[in-house]
């Protein structure tokens, strides 16, 4: 299938099932007829990737990685309880953080459930519960009354503070978030075969979790060895990379399914998303899960530089422009709508971001995806899910053991993070999908008024 051909295969006549209310972002395009002879999903969804030399190198790579993580985690838990230190308590450390990860699925679990059903008090709900949770923890911290304590309680509270003026930054935005994530979430149905494969990544997120706390407590088992930061590092790495990959697999997944519903009016069954996911894009999500994340930070950096030198050419700012460039053309190369087109044309994750965001430009969309908060709500829900997970654990190891508070609170909102991420992959994918099916035919009359009413604001907007 031709990228011509999509295209056209998306003004297919709808009927009035198609059609969409005046004034607003509804749509009934999941329940739009459309004939087996006008699109074959299947082709769509197992279209081949074309040769991807970094998708195959990153693969390759994670693997490795996960081999050798693994006999770093053998090696730590070894070293680590046989020469235990005496004041290290296996299970004051084991208890809290296994119980904050298993919690921190259960509290993804029910934030995705939130969202399906009630999108406009979720985005509310996150910009206040973030920054309270956030705040919640450093106070926790500050009990402790250690040095790395008084640290991390600081690097929280000032976390709070940001997301606090962030969220009173993005008021004039909430609005449009809530009406496309309404919108697109409303393309993918919740099916209980879904909701097993969103269950199954979320186990395979805590399984891992789980066994990488035997290496993080080997490390605080051994005392203070030399070695000891650069150990944490690799498992922190480790552990934001895979749980990153997971992640990914769901949003590749879940996105076909919003991509087919919008754009087709059509269904595919979600083992057969899940399973060409699992097959044909394993290697960009290998590479996009190493790659976007650093993308994504270099480029959140680089418009708060922004916005804090404005026009001035003070030489503390003279590289802030240089470096915004740099940032814009990673993001051109790497980015999460590009696993989108990604599966649908077969390309690799790198030329797939350059051409969805070549795409978006073309239909004057830039602005629009400049200014889509999605990712910060997500990034939101997540420190929530972190919060909580913290909160637990923390709160334990304190009445517990008083040895290990900061490092059990610190990686149990690590883990807590990235369980929620895991979860929001879902609602994050169908506004992926929402935006590529937009850029890719505008005219079709199943995307609604939404995005072209955002339009006309920006462009109306003297800012």
């Amino acid at each position: 299938m031709e990228k011509g051909m999509v295209s056209s295969l998306a003004d297919v006549p709808i009927g009035d099932s198609g059609s969409v209310e005046d004034g607003g972002c509804t749509t009934a395009a999941r329940n739009i007829p459309i004939s087996p002879a006008q699109v074959d999903a299947t082709e769509v969804v197992y279209r081949r990737p074309t040769a991807n030399f970094a998708a195959r190198f990153a693969k390759i790579l994670f693997f490795a990685h996960l081999v050798a993580v693994a006999i770093l985690i053998i090696f730590l838990s070894l070293r680590g309880f046989l020469g235990r230190n005496p004041a290290f308590r296996p299970a004051h450390w084991f208890a809290p953080l296994l119980t904050a990860a298993v919690s921190s699925a259960l509290v993804a679990i029910l934030w995705l459930l939130f969202v399906l059903r009630h999108p406009a008090k979720v985005i509310k709900a996150s910009l206040w519960l973030a920054p309270s949770l956030v705040c919640a923890v450093a106070v926790l911290l500050l009990t402790d009354g250690g040095s790395s304590s008084l640290a991390f309680a600081v690097l929280g509270l000032l976390l709070a503070l940001v997301q606090s003026l962030y969220g009173c930054w993005i008021v004039r935005r909430l609005h449009h978030a809530y009406e496309i994530l309404s919108i697109s979430i409303a393309a993918v149905q919740p099916t209980t075969t879904l909701a097993k494969y969103v269950a199954l990544a979320l186990l395979a997120g805590l399984v891992f979790s789980s066994i990488w706390t035997l290496g993080a407590g080997g490390v605080a088992a051994g005392g203070g060895s030399r070695f000891a930061p650069l150990y944490v590092l690799l498992l922190l790495l480790s552990l934001g990379w895979t749980m990153q990959a997971i992640r990914y697999m769901v949003l590749v997944a879940v996105a076909q399914l919003a991509y087919l519903s919008l754009a087709f009016g059509t269904e595919t069954a979600v083992p057969v998303a899940f399973e060409a996911a699992a097959n044909g894009a394993l290697g960009d999500v290998c590479y996009g899960s190493a790659v976007i994340p650093l993308v994504v930070a270099i480029r959140g950096t680089a418009r708060a530089m922004g916005l804090i030198a404005g026009g001035s050419d003070e030489f503390l700012f003279s590289c802030a422009s240089c470096y915004v460039g740099i940032a814009d053309h990673l993001v051109v190369r790497g980015n999460r709508w590009g696993f989108v087109y990604a599966r649908v044309h077969g390309k690799g994750l790198g030329n797939a971001s350059a051409e969805v965001w070549e795409m978006f430009i073309k239909q004057g969309m830039g602005q629009l995806i400049d200014t889509d908060i999605t990712s910060s709500l997500c990034f939101l829900s997540g420190v929530t899910g972190g919060g909580v997970a913290a909160l637990v654990a923390g709160s334990w190891a304190t009445a517990a053991d008083k040895g290990h508070v900061t490092e059990a609170t610190v990686y149990a909102f690590i883990i807590g993070y990235f369980m929620t991420r895991i979860a929001m992959a879902w609602p994050q994918a169908c506004v992926a999908a929402y935006h590529v099916v937009f850029a890719e035919n505008p005219q079709s009359r199943r995307m609604g008024p939404c995005i072209p009413t955002r339009l006309r604001e920006l462009r109306s907007s003297p800012h």
